[in-house]
């Protein structure tokens, strides 16, 4: 490499451990809609088996999408994750509409999170936080006590992330593991209970759609139900471990997610016949289940296991999207402010700050108008992962005297695959799992923001030489024949 002279390149402290990474992508992918999506999507779209076969293969396509970003990972490990890759393969306007798709869902996710915090009140403490009354939007009350304690946990994970990514890495092991601990108590409280039989749980698929489509219905949505395993690439540059490492921890705990979604439909499914649990008037099925196979105490450790859920994707998602912030303010794509760190905690203290920002709003729209952009925003994400994928593929080609053989060029291609079929089930209009027309609007919306927002960058992002790009992004100012 030629002996160049760059600019200062802010980097992220090494101060993550494996068990806080895989807590990191666990908890992420682990989230809300384990516990309240088995009453309300899972079963009445899909049936158990269809479900549970949806969970597998979904979770297996997206493992060649994690595994093609471990092997980018072992080559970059700087924070960005799919940004970084696909600026290194497409260049910076590609790589752009790849950070857009996924600072647009790591956001709303976070935000969505958050309102699942009001879910779970109102069923465990009903009416207590449902004071001053504000508005209603499509369909939601919108309470001030409500928003006041949303913004006070969005404040409360700002600050720990703020304080550093040790801080943050230790809080979400403990979150994971009351998490993983309250799983398995549900798990074997639903199994064990007097009433639970195997024949609880026909039909097998869903009675309104044929078995292929009641698979199809959860494949599809199968980047948001793992979307999280790439928190891992976002904090790649914060490991205090070998980077080719990350790839056995995205995948171990995507098969953990498959596990957890699985099982917990299972035991919503299996007390009762489930067709008479969804025939019921009840604002969340997993709740009447635990409080049915294990009384009182059910309701406890339920409510423990989803509060701890929906704190993990909070914090991780803060961290996702604030490193995806501070790479893209370190290639001067954003403004450079997003790329400053704090002196002291050596955290990218401005991207937080822009991200409590966001998230501070969100609440004020209501749950339904979220769950558009969450939708919405699995388009991104897909897109994201695509990129992510294609880049692996020509990264590997290009470096065949680290990886060799056919292997990793063919786990790249299925990532790409994998992709497409995801996108092609939310964006077909026939398909069981189309988005809706909401969320057609918000997409288009958010595109056409990103585009003028780019136009309005594109004189500064062409003002600053490649090479340095190239140095700032990645540590490398040396792209060699990536692009060709």
């Amino acid at each position: 490499m030629p002996d160049v002279k760059h600019q200062e390149r802010a980097q992220l402290a090494k101060s993550m451990s494996p068990l806080a990474i895989w807590a990191l992508a666990f908890g992420s992918i682990v989230g809300w809609g384990a516990f309240i999506m088995p009453g309300f999507r899972f079963l009445p779209q899909s049936g158990p088996i269809g479900a549970c076969i949806g969970f597998a293969i979904g979770g297996i396509m997206l493992m060649f999408v994690a595994i093609s970003y471990g092997r980018v990972v072992g080559i970059y490990p700087v924070a960005g994750g799919a940004f970084s890759f696909s600026y290194a393969v497409f260049g910076s306007t590609l790589a752009f509409i790849c950070g857009w798709a996924l600072v647009l869902g790591y956001l709303s996710i976070i935000a969505l999170n958050a309102t699942a915090l009001v879910l779970l009140t109102r069923f465990l403490l009903p009416h207590v936080l449902e004071f001053g009354y504000l508005y209603q939007i499509a369909g939601w009350n919108i309470y001030l006590g409500e928003l006041l304690f949303l913004e006070s946990v969005l404040i409360l994970f700002w600050y720990l992330n703020h304080r550093g990514a040790d801080v943050v890495g230790k809080v979400q092991v403990g979150l994971a593991l009351t998490l993983a601990t309250g799983v398995a108590m549900l798990l074997c409280g639903a199994w064990m209970s007097p009433t639970a039989e195997i024949s609880n749980l026909q039909p097998f698929f869903s009675e309104k759609h044929s078995w292929i489509a009641s698979i199809a219905a959860v494949v599809a949505i199968a980047p948001w139900l793992y979307v999280g395993f790439d928190t891992i690439p976002q904090a790649a540059e914060e490991f205090k471990f070998k980077p080719a490492f990350a790839t056995m921890l995205m995948v171990v705990a995507i098969i953990c997610g498959i596990l957890v979604y699985s099982l917990l439909t299972l035991a919503v499914a299996i007390v009762m016949p489930y067709t008479t649990l969804l025939a019921m008037d009840t604002p969340w099925h997993t709740g009447v289940v635990a409080r049915d196979a294990l009384g009182e105490v059910g309701s406890i450790i339920l409510a423990l296991a989803v509060l701890s859920a929906i704190l993990t994707g909070i914090n991780g998602f803060y961290v996702a999207s604030s490193r995806l912030l501070f790479s893209m303010g370190r290639a001067r794509i954003l403004p450079v402010w997003f790329s400053s760190l704090h002196k002291k905690h050596k955290t990218p203290h401005n991207a937080l700050l822009f991200t409590l920002a966001i998230v501070m709003i969100a609440p004020f729209f209501g749950r339904e108008v979220l769950s558009w952009v969450v939708d919405m925003s699995s388009i991104g994400t897909i897109i994201a992962y695509f990129f992510a994928s294609y880049s692996a593929y020509r990264i590997i080609c290009h470096r065949q005297d680290i990886f060799g053989g056919a292997g990793p060029k063919i786990c790249a291609l299925l990532g790409c695959l994998s992709s497409l079929i995801c996108l092609g089930l939310l964006t077909i209009p026939a398909s069981p799992a189309a988005i809706g027309k909401e969320s057609w609007f918000a997409l288009i919306v958010w595109v056409l923001l990103g585009a003028a927002f780019y136009l309005l960058r594109l004189k500064d992002v062409r003002a600053f030489p490649e090479s340095e790009r190239a140095y700032m992004i990645l540590g490398d100012s040396q792209l060699g024949d990536l692009r060709k």
